[in-house]
């Protein structure tokens, strides 16, 4: 069990549970781990979101670097994949992303990238923790002319918009745009600072909410966890589509004309469709979590598109779509991969792909998303014993209503039990075509996991 890291980075009540003291070890043994195999000084770039505790996990990360004997470049508030873009274009050693996502901002969080723009593996973060807890981290400081230095290279964030001229530039020039009009929610957080720059230069009429962030109003009521304001602003000001980023803009969600939502999995839809059409869909293949809908599942195999599955998180997508050559993947979040482009989720970019598509066949948002049908989804918290969270496998009684469950449903319904990594639960999500009842199911299931393992 780690220590630190979780299932994204390090995430913590900033200045409290992720104080100063401890960034500094991170940055420290992150820097001898990332680059020890290296004969030349490394350089670690840095960025950030917009949240107020955001400047002073910076300065205790820039320290610690610069103790090693690192080289520090600063990039500023930037989105996660911006950074990661960056990583791999300045050819940096690693870099930095000081966020806590969709979190609320009194959170802040710590994550790693490699010198190609991804993010570390379980294995690197395991050898970090090893190395914080080290009395050798304190052998690890640079002293006299060996000490690090620091440089503010906000500039840096017009090669990132650059990125997406060069992409999309030449097709959006001919595409018949006049009449398409979006409405931008950046969540007052790290897309801020790039994202009405990006749809200016490629000519996109737009209307931008929640882009006047304060420290602490990141996420608060906006973005794709929140897309209320957003759905409402679409209809009344009759836009053709509207985007959603999260805090840190790896993640996008999307709103048709209609105000109905678009997530992760009815994204991959539509992108794969297009991409197995222009022939550009590495082997046919999509990659995506466990917590995709079974209506993906459905249209992946009446599209004749291979659907390859993993474990919950962006990481465990990217590793199998590197090992096996495929090209995109993604989550029902609306962290979407285009590997051709970034090995990072970035949402920016991926909303720019939709409104390719839309541009393209001339079509609304709502008539793309009639390639997929979306189950009823149920997600039901199970409280239980810390150390039991693993026992519902071995329950006889519990195995029983499961097969049950699944049996009854015979292909229309699917059962997913996941014991959360951070919290003494098991997470019970049920799919199937009638809400109420996979509802009571749901319910029934996990007061029976509660009953049996506390």
């Amino acid at each position: 069990m780690r220590k630190y890291f979780g299932t994204d980075g390090i995430r913590r009540i900033a200045n409290t549970e992720l104080s100063p003291e401890l960034v500094y070890r991170v940055a420290k043994a992150g820097a001898y781990v990332l680059s020890k195999h290296n004969n030349h000084t490394p350089t670690i770039l840095i960025g950030r979101d917009t949240r107020i505790s955001g400047t002073l996990i910076e300065s205790a990360m820039t320290a610690g670097f610069l103790s090693y004997g690192a080289n520090v470049k600063s990039v500023g508030v930037l989105p996660t994949p911006g950074v990661a873009y960056l990583t791999k274009k300045m050819k940096a050693d690693a870099s930095v992303v000081i966020s806590a996502s969709h979190n609320t901002y009194e959170f802040n969080g710590v994550k790693y990238f490699s010198n190609l723009g991804m993010k570390i593996s379980d294995e690197i973060e395991e050898e970090i923790e090893e190395m914080m807890d080290s009395d050798k981290l304190n052998d690890f400081s640079a002293v006299g002319e060996k000490i690090g230095t620091a440089e503010v290279r906000t500039d840096l964030l017009d090669e990132y918009v650059y990125f997406f001229r060069k992409t999309f530039e030449e097709d959006f020039e001919n595409f018949e745009k006049d009449n398409f009009v979006v409405a931008i929610d950046t969540a007052n957080g790290a897309t801020s600072v790039v994202a009405e720059k990006v749809f200016s230069a490629l000519g996109i009429k737009h209307y931008i909410l929640n882009n006047t962030p304060n420290g602490i109003n990141i996420n608060e009521n906006c973005g794709s966890t929140h897309l209320d304001v957003l759905k409402k602003y679409v209809v009344e000001n009759k836009c053709n589509l509207g985007i959603a980023y999260d805090g840190d803009g790896d993640r996008c969600l999307a709103v048709d004309e209609t105000g109905n939502e678009i997530d992760g999995d009815r994204l991959l839809a539509i992108l794969s469709h297009y991409m197995k059409e222009k022939k550009t869909l590495a082997k046919d293949t999509v990659v995506a979590t466990v917590m995709s809908n079974l209506g993906f599942k459905k249209y992946a195999a009446q599209s004749d598109i291979n659907f390859v599955e993993t474990k919950v998180g962006d990481r465990y997508v990217l590793e199998q779509m590197l090992k096996n050559g495929y090209n995109l993947g993604g989550e029902q979040s609306g962290h979407i991969i285009f590997l051709d482009y970034n090995p990072t989720g970035d949402g920016i970019l991926t909303s720019l792909m939709l409104i390719k598509v839309m541009l393209e066949k001339q079509k609304k948002a709502s008539e793309l998303c009639e390639i997929i049908r979306i189950y009823p989804q149920v997600l039901i918290n199970a409280k239980v014993a810390s150390d039991k969270k693993e026992r519902y496998k071995e329950d006889e009684e519990i195995q029983t209503e499961i097969a049950n469950l699944e049996k009854e449903f015979s292909g229309n319904g699917r059962i997913l039990i996941r014991p959360s990594g951070t919290e003494p639960l098991v997470r019970v999500m049920i799919e199937g075509e009638n809400q109420e009842y996979i509802r009571k199911k749901a319910e029934n299931l996990a007061k029976l996991i509660e009953k049996k393992l506390n």
